[in-house]
């Protein structure tokens, strides 16, 4: 099926009620490239600070990003990070009216150090949490259950992100249910890993994961008839509408009332880091449904917004723009200018994710804006790559484990044709930007038109680029440094050239 994205006056029409835990997420980031002298444990040598919005919160921020209205309801501290939440809260826009302090209780903060070492991907070493789990005090508890209830009528949807830190009362939670069915209004669990989910009962739409539907029904859950057994389970004692229960790489087991239950498959992806994935389901999940999509179509669209956030390092909101890109990319091979025409199919169905890995300078440019809000360090390379080589592999090997990310850029066949002369190409663009991609190393490849690759730099700005040669004779160097980027030399393997193999093809055989 071929999924659809609410339009923007569908989505601005959209208000959603958002009920929860809400968190700040603090990141300290840096290299962690040696060991302490002192015990067994890494130094990281800290180079930027970063806080975000987390828990309920951070569903109603990607809301916000996918285009809908949003109220948020719960609680936050007399403290530092409590204001920071607020005024992170107001950068977006967002509606906080529902947004309570309690000078008793301190705003639960999850403090993550990540640190980068020898050049590869950013991990989590060590997170630092300060909170409360204990239930609200029954006057703070009444005022936001009445703030709530009274707040229901003009909301399409009520999303309950509850991870456990005392906000979502079981009374709490049955008020706010009850009023809700009472008015039409659907309310949405993103349940806590708890056991009983006696406190959830009357809901609409439960979206609990693996671990926390095990849990909760003691099944284990291997394959789709545990999944949609423990579903069906869920759906009767708690008298559901819906279970979407989300099993990681094997997508999404719908479990509906008077419909069948199905996986929803996923597409499978480099898991990046975990953390927002259930966020993203909760968030896009109560989008659609309050929308009126079945429950199908919207399965598909929570797998392919997760699928995203997957790839990201910390909770950082999806767009609307990049969830439609990615259909995009299902459904084509290349758009774009005259080479990218010439470059639709340059590999057979079977490997749809090598053709994903061609882009146009457009599309380079988003993910490239994308791949900076995950804080991931792009490399760059650019050059003809006629006739590819023992050379240029070794070349692009090396060149990925710079960063985290590596874009080719190649010249077109007019390009080279003017660098190298009326006898090249020996291999036309669209076939050199396919073996390209068909490299695991290399992420990206785009075609560029000019001789120089000034202007491809100037529009995606990678932290790295990357040539063979001396550093007076990389081409784009200057706009590299003039923006903050850096120029890495990497030495070439000996008498590995498409020149000198040519010319060796063409010398005459001795006999």
């Amino acid at each position: 099926m071929k999924p659809r994205l609410p339009d923007r006056e569908a989505l601005g029409a959209v208000k959603v009620l958002v009920v929860g835990d809400v968190i700040l997420d603090r990141y300290t980031w840096g290299d962690a490239g040696r060991v302490s002298p002192e015990a067994p444990v890494l130094v990281l040598r800290a180079q930027d600070e970063e806080v975000r919005l987390g828990g309920a919160a951070s569903v109603a921020c990607l809301l916000r990003y996918l285009e809908a209205r949003v109220t948020l309801a719960g609680v936050v501290g007399g403290d530092p990070s409590g204001r920071t939440v607020r005024r992170l809260l107001e950068e977006i826009d967002l509606d906080t009216d529902l947004l309570l302090n309690d000078t008793d209780r301190c705003t639960t903060t999850k403090e993550r150090f990540v640190g980068r070492a020898a050049g590869r991907h950013p991990h989590q070493i060590l997170r630092v949490d300060r909170e409360s789990t204990k239930p609200l005090e029954k006057h703070i508890e009444e005022k936001l259950t009445t703030a709530i209830t009274e707040q229901l009528d003009g909301h399409q949807a009520v999303l309950v992100s509850d991870y456990a830190k005392g906000v979502c009362t079981p009374r709490l939670l049955g008020s706010v249910i009850g009023k809700a069915r009472e008015r039409g209004v659907p309310v949405l669990v993103d349940p806590a890993r708890i056991t009983d989910y006696g406190r959830y009962h009357g809901a609409s739409i439960l979206t609990p994961n693996r671990a926390e539907a095990e849990g909760a029904t003691g099944l284990s859950i291997a394959g789709p008839s545990e999944a949609f057994a423990a579903g069906e389970e869920l759906l009767r004692t708690l008298e559901l509408d819906a279970v979407f229960l989300t099993l990681d790489k094997d997508g999404i087991a719908v479990i509906a009332k008077d419909q069948d239950p199905e996986i929803v498959p996923t597409r499978e992806r480099e898991v990046y880091d975990i953390t927002g994935a259930g966020d993203m389901v909760l968030a896009m999940t109560g989008l659609c449904h309050a929308a009126g999509f079945p429950f199908t179509e919207t399965a598909v669209l929570a797998n392919v917004a997760a699928g995203l956030e997957i790839e990201r390092l910390g909770v950082t909101p999806v767009t609307r723009k990049e969830i439609l890109a990615e259909f995009e990319k299902r459904e084509e091979t290349g758009t774009g200018s005259d080479h990218d025409d010439r470059c639709l199919s340059p590999f057979p169905d079977q490997h749809p994710e090598r053709s994903n890995k061609v882009v146009t300078l457009e599309q380079m440019a988003d993910l490239a804006a994308s791949y900076r809000r995950q804080r991931r360090r792009l490399v760059f390379t650019n050059g003809c790559f006629d006739l590819l080589h023992v050379g240029h592999v070794t070349f692009l090997e090396q060149s990925a484990e710079l960063g985290d990310v590596l874009i080719v850029a190649i010249n077109s066949d007019a390009s080279v044709s003017r660098l190298k002369g009326p006898e090249r190409p020996i291999i036309r663009e669209c076939d050199r930007a396919a073996m390209l991609a068909a490299l695991s190393c290399v992420d990206h490849v785009l075609v560029f038109e000019e001789d120089t690759p000034h202007r491809v730099l100037e529009r995606l700005r990678p932290d790295i680029l990357v040539k063979g040669g001396t550093t007076k004779t990389v081409v784009g160097r200057e706009v590299v440094i003039r923006y903050g980027g850096s120029v890495r030399i990497l030495e070439g393997v000996p008498d590995a050239s498409t020149t000198t193999i040519v010319n060796r093809i063409r010398e005459p055989s001795c006999t």
